[in-house]
This record gives C-alpha cells, structure tokens and sequence, in this order.
C-alpha cells in the first residue's frame, strides 16, 4: 500500500507536533492534524488520507467512536486506520482490532521509527 497522506488525530499539542514532524520528515507524508474527533470526521471527509492515525483517549468524542463515524461515511469506509494510544493491554489491542483498525501504536512513540511502525502494520500491496 502506498501512502502519500495521512490524517493525525489527537487532541493533545505536542503529540500533534511531533507526530506531523515524524511522517512528513521522517516519512515523506503530506501530514493533516485534527484535534477532535468531529474535526477528523470532517477533514477526513474533505481531504481523502490514505491512512488516518486516531487517538484513542480524547474528549467529546474518543477514538472508537470517532472509528465508528468514520467507516459510516462513504469517503472513509475503507480507509486503513490506526489506533494510537498509551493503554496497550492486550484485551484493549484486540477491541480494537475487532472494531476494524489495522493496527495500534502505542503512545509515546518514537519519531524516528514511526513511518517504520506504521509500514508494518499496513497489507502491503
């Protein structure tokens, strides 16, 4: 799979900072931030990634609900997302492979190995 944009999704500054510097430097991505899940709903919706990258723990709206509006709308039915979150128990990671996601990150991540990472998690093509 060839990824050329990717949509970031968290509410926290510095996460959002690091992870933009992260895939498009490291990674070559073009890189769109949202801070919400409403605002990654419609930014999803408008920009088309290739790849969106969801927090899981966030306010108003959290990542699996955030998930949930994402695959009801046509623009986003099919595109690959990734958790990312700082609660990596097992029985967590597997919810949320259940829900659809092709993957979790857990958080902090390395700036330096997450294109890598997020290589891995994806079907190659």
């Amino acid at each position: 799979m060839t990824i050329h944009k990717v949509l970031l999704v968290d509410d926290e500054d510095d996460i959002r900072t690091v992870g933009h510097l992260s895939l498009s430097r490291v990674g070559g991505w073009q890189t769109v931030l949202a801070s919400s899940g409403a605002e990654a709903v419609s930014k999803a919706a408008a920009e088309r990634p290739d790849l969106i990258l969801l927090d899981v723990m966030m306010p108003g709206m959290d990542g699996p609900t955030t998930f949930g509006q994402l695959r009801a709308q046509e623009a986003t039915a099919r595109t690959p997302i990734i958790f990312m979150t700082a609660k990596i128990q097992k029985q967590e990671v597997a919810r949320y492979l259940e829900l659809g996601a092709v993957g979790v990150i857990g958080k902090p991540f390395d700036p330096m190995t997450l294109p890598a990472e997020i290589k891995k998690l994806l079907p190659s093509s």
